[in-house]
């Protein structure tokens, strides 16, 4: 059995010189014991009462310096305020906690009492918020300590989100930081997305598989390899890699979703929403609520959507793409007002939404109100969408709900609008036959249905108004 205390327990050496100690104590005692009298016992027994008193206040206020790692740091920076090592590690601590202020105050201590302390530079580099204060800092401990990986990391990753004119300095670096960190499985990750940017694929797979080699129990280079594989069109050989970075972290949730969204890729939906499931379990985050509200979406399971977009938006209020999600999953379920509601919300927070009045014209479509429909749309392209393939469905969009409205010229004009800006819109073209057939006007109607006919030349609609086109022009012909 263990004993119940360990003030005095024999391990080796040191447990000897303890036994030694306590028994010197014990006999010293003794002896003052037997040398005074009466009287030099009494004040004897008072003064080591007092000893022991004394010395029991100063455990239990030690003991409070052991309470916290917190409270352990700042007991060393009111011991020794001039080590730079104890305002370090006090910094590190801080930093890690998210108090980053605090953090770099201990930092710059610190350096002010050990100007050399490369990773302490290196730290308030990655803290502080200016680019180019951190590219200061991050040179500076390269002064210090040209071998310092992390440093040449940070300040490598500084430089790539500088665009082309830093990706020589960023790769050189990037390549010593693994010359120096050989085992350092961000540097990989790094080095390698930059080649797959420079679109230097082969280098990229090369750097990734090095990576794996000597980092082999790195679940985020496992993690990010897969996602280089699914952009390199190798989604088959990604599921390995996703799977493996589970194994080897099983909280690693952020490889679950890849996996999720690879399987929701091929259709495979219930083994991708196990995944997005099993996500979940280990944090919840609108990123993972929202792939797996896509996928109840497009399957119709519209109510189990709604409550997840509703907790992603719960979670994160501030975004706009998760609002309109769920304002799209609530037009699909019926509930028109509060969609209404959403949408018109958030073009009063930002204003410019070409998505939001989409919507809003498809909810006063379904309602009947096809004026308000078309207004919507006319908001939509007063945006000026950049994308020609936006602005030509807004127009063919616009033309649906005119053609409702028995509007038919200016319908055919946003027709024509669309097919200008998206050719290959055989819909559009279609439409524009069947106006110009309702109209009387047979030829430009054939001409119309031919066109949309080359574009989609099994559709059966379209054969069908040609046959119609075929025998109103014979009845006309036998009638003349």
């Amino acid at each position: 059995m263990r004993p119940l205390t360990r003030g005095c327990e024999v391990r080796g050496s040191s447990g000897l010189r303890c036994m030694g100690y306590c028994i010197l104590v014990v006999h010293g005692l003794g002896r003052l014991w037997s040398l005074v009298g009466r009287w030099g016992a009494a004040a004897l027994s008072v003064s080591l009462l007092l000893l022991l008193l004394l010395f029991s206040l100063k455990t239990v206020q030690q003991n409070h310096t052991w309470l916290s790692r917190e409270a352990l740091f700042r007991s060393g920076i009111q011991t020794l305020p001039h080590n730079a090592k104890v305002h370090y590690n006090y910094a590190n601590f801080l930093k890690d906690g998210g108090r980053h202020q605090e953090a770099i105050h201990h930092y710059t201590t610190a350096l002010r009492l050990y100007p050399g302390h490369a990773s302490a530079m290196n730290n308030l580099g990655t803290l502080t918020r200016h680019p180019e204060a951190a590219e200061r800092y991050y040179r500076r401990a390269l002064e210090t300590n040209q071998q310092h990986n992390r440093a040449l990391f940070n300040l490598a990753n500084l430089l790539k989100s500088r665009g082309a004119e830093a990706e020589a300095e960023a790769e050189a670096l990037l390549k010593d930081s693994i010359r120096f960190g050989p085992h350092f499985a961000d540097a990989y990750s790094s080095l390698a997305s930059l080649y797959a940017e420079q679109k230097r694929f082969a280098e990229a797979n090369e750097v990734y598989q090095r990576g794996i080699h000597s980092c082999p129990d790195s679940s985020d280079l496992h993690n990010n390899y897969g996602v280089f594989l699914v952009d390199t069109g190798e989604g088959d050989r990604a599921a390995t890699h996703y799977q493996h970075a589970v194994r080897l972290k099983p909280a690693h949730y952020v490889a679950m979703v890849n996996l999720g969204r690879l399987l929701r890729s091929s259709n495979n939906n219930k083994e991708a929403e196990l995944w997005y499931k099993r996500a979940l379990e280990v944090t919840r985050k609108a990123d993972i609520l929202t792939p797996l509200g896509a996928l109840y979406y497009n399957t119709g399971r519209y109510e189990e959507a709604l409550m997840v977009y509703r907790e992603a938006a719960a979670l994160q209020p501030d975004s706009t793409s998760i609002w309109l999600a769920l304002a799209q999953v609530l037009a699909m379920a019926g509930q028109t007002r509060e969609t209404e509601e959403i949408t018109l919300g958030i073009i009063s927070r930002q204003g410019s939404c070409i998505e939001c009045y989409r919507l809003l014209s498809a909810i006063y479509s379904k309602q009947g109100n096809y004026t308000q429909a078309v207004e919507a749309l006319d908001r939509a392209l007063h945006q000026n969408p950049s994308d020609h393939n936006i602005r030509a469905e807004l127009h063919f969009s616009k033309g649906n709900q005119l053609r409702e409205m028995n509007e038919l010229d200016r319908a055919f004009q946003s027709y024509k609008l669309a097919v200008e800006l998206k050719p290959d819109q055989s819909q559009a073209w279609m439409n524009m036959g069947g106006i110009q057939h309702i109209k009387g006007d047979y030829t430009a109607a054939r001409m119309y249905y031919q066109r949309a006919l080359l574009l989609s030349p099994g559709s059966k609609l379209l054969k069908e108004n040609l046959a119609k086109l075929d025998r109103l022009e014979k009845r006309l012909t036998e009638g003349v």
